[in-house]
């Protein structure tokens, strides 16, 4: 079952738009594209997160990529 966001799905694409036009201006490979998207990651949750909350919400995110993906692969 999908989880609905509170974010509109318009919105979520506009910013990822901008941020793949960066990565593409900087030709940045996947595997650094990958690299500055685990550090974004890591910069909200030290930034913005409990620090007694950060390896649970780390699981949660890292638990719905595999499942993007698994998604994808079907």
């Amino acid at each position: 079952m999908p989880i609905t966001s509170k974010y509109s799905d318009e919105q979520v694409e506009q910013i990822l738009a901008e941020v793949a036009a960066i990565l593409e201006k900087h030709q940045a490979s996947p595997e650094l594209s990958l690299m500055i998207a685990g550090n974004i990651a890591t910069n909200v949750l030290n930034q913005n997160v409990a620090p007694s909350q950060r390896k649970a919400i780390a699981d949660k995110f890292a638990q719905a990529l595999v499942s993007s993906l698994e998604d994808k692969a079907h």
